[in-house]
């Protein structure tokens, strides 16, 4: 095992050794009444070189190091932020001889008094040191940092330490998904919890993941969407309903996928579609304001404007305004996508239609826009229009060509759903995990299900556009990637253990 170790990590051991042998544990032990460093700043005196007599105590992990011989300037980082340290010989006393076994990224606890230097930087002047954690791996190269984006990535922990940004990123992801919350509580949804293994996998067109109960022999799958339950819920008289839900989908990662996402979603007994626009746009609107940065916001090169009204455009006309062509005419619909390299034998004019629109719509939707009225043979869980038994009453909201929120007025004519699972499933082979219909779930709306509006929202992709991120892996915190040997920041690196702080005297 020890062969294994870096030269870097057996030098850490031998300090961590000695450390031991002084009497003190290296990994720490509780450490109350910490004040966090940002308090700390406002109570350093305004006049340069001087100290206060006000004791502090703080904790945090060292991120910059600097021994001048008689005294360590070292630079401690906590969440909230950083703060200088002065050690000197003379003020810490018999903790003097623990010095010399601090690294960079080691935690420390320390008491004293809040001062400034001659230079003016506000400083803690330690009276005692508390070794809170040794750390043994080495850190990333001591200027430039770790820069290999997919290390970053495997090790979110040292892309969390060393930018700040980051961090702020998922502390700003979880306050939005806490806002979401209040939000929804306020309009007196509420919230509740469904299977994430289910026996049928449905409420979306996606390839599950399977697994398999040993205690009952049979297959599982990691629920697509928790749609199916919760509108089992307004069956039972839950008029309003909301998940935030971690689902699976057995499928590819790109740029604004990835195989495990969060989604949000709702139901509203007595509601449609466009009680869904008015709440999403209630809703995201209240998020962005949330972040106090105002209602326009940058995204890369670009800006969002969230500003409402948002736009509401039907999918017809959208095609027939890029392409010339829409809904209804089959043959100049597999023209069009023939000219483009689409394939369209034995395919639906509506598929057809969709994979014209994917193709070439998306990516001029922009400022948030509500495309409505889908073709209804794509939409198997969505209430027809009246009078109008091929449009679908539903809304996708785009954003810089970006699906954020997919909506419908919800179905609830068991006779109809049966028809068309039955439909959707005919010709998929038995083994096919989605040739199942949710027999269950029908007979659940033959127990009458209100008319009903439902909504889901992508939280990861929600995140992406409120934080100026362009790939789902920046707004999830450990995003799936295939698994690679063991790789530190730091392999490589022959410029040892050192690192300067520089001294504000």
């Amino acid at each position: 095992m020890a062969e294994s170790r870096s030269k870097f990590e057996q030098i850490r051991i031998e300090k961590l050794r000695k450390l031991e042998a002084a009497g003190v544990d290296p990994w720490g032990q509780r450490f109350p009444d910490r004040t966090p460093i940002a308090e700390l700043i406002p109570l350093a005196p305004e006049e340069k070189g001087t100290t206060t007599e006000t004791r502090v105590r703080t904790a945090g992990r060292i991120l910059a190091l600097r021994d001048s011989g008689k005294v360590y300037f070292i630079d401690l980082h906590d969440k909230s932020g950083r703060i200088q340290l002065f050690i000197g010989k003379n003020q810490v006393g018999a903790d003097w001889d623990l010095m010399p076994n601090l690294d960079l990224w080691d935690l420390v606890g320390v008491d004293g008094k809040i001062g400034r230097t001659k230079t003016g930087e506000p400083t803690i002047f330690v009276e005692k040191v508390h070794i809170l954690t040794k750390t043994l791996a080495h850190p990333p190269e001591k200027y430039k940092g770790a820069t290999d984006a997919e290390i970053l990535l495997r090790q979110r922990y040292i892309d969390m330490i060393q930018n700040k940004e980051v961090l702020e990123r998922f502390e700003t992801r979880a306050n939005i998904i806490r806002r979401m919350r209040e939000f929804l509580n306020g309009r007196n949804f509420t919230e509740v919890e469904t299977p994430t293994m289910q026996s049928i996998a449905g409420g979306a067109a996606a390839r599950p993941f399977v697994t398999h109960h040993n205690a009952l022999d049979i297959d599982l799958y990691l629920r697509i969407a928790p749609e199916l339950y919760l509108k089992r819920l307004l069956v039972a008289g839950m008029e309003r309903v909301y998940e935030i839900a971690r689902v699976f989908r057995n499928e590819g990662v790109d740029a604004t996928h990835n195989p495990e996402f969060t989604m949000m979603e709702l139901y509203e007994a007595y509601g449609n579609y466009e009680t869904m626009m008015e709440l999403t746009e209630s809703l995201v609107v209240n998020l962005v304001d949330s972040l106090g940065k105002g209602r326009v916001l940058p995204w890369g090169e670009k800006t969002i404007d969230f500003t409402p009204p948002w736009r509401r455009a039907k999918y017809d006309d959208l095609l027939r305004e890029r392409l010339g062509v829409g809904l209804g005419d089959a043959d100049g619909l597999r023209r069009v996508a023939t000219e483009r390299g689409l394939t369209t034998g034995g395919k639906d004019p509506d598929v057809v239609a969709h994979e014209l629109f994917e193709s070439t719509c998306e990516e001029g939707l922009t400022d948030p826009v509500f495309v409505i009225d889908y073709p209804a043979s794509l939409c198997p869980l969505t209430k027809r229009k009246a009078g109008m038994p091929q449009i679908a009453e539903r809304f996708e909201l785009y954003v810089h060509g970006m699906e954020l929120a997919n909506a419908y007025t919800e179905l609830n004519d068991p006779i109809m759903q049966e028809d068309l699972f039955a439909s959707q499933l005919a010709g998929l082979s038995e083994e096919d995990s989605m040739a199942k219909m949710d027999r269950d779930f029908v007979l659940a709306l033959k127990h009458g299900m209100p008319p009903a509006g439902g909504l889901g929202i992508g939280v990861d992709r929600l995140c992406m556009l409120l934080t100026d991120s362009h790939t789902i892996k920046d707004t999830i915190i450990f995003p799936l990637l295939k698994p690679k040997p063991i790789r530190t920041s730091a392999e490589g690196d022959e410029q040892g253990d050192e690192a300067e702080a520089k001294p504000q005297e």
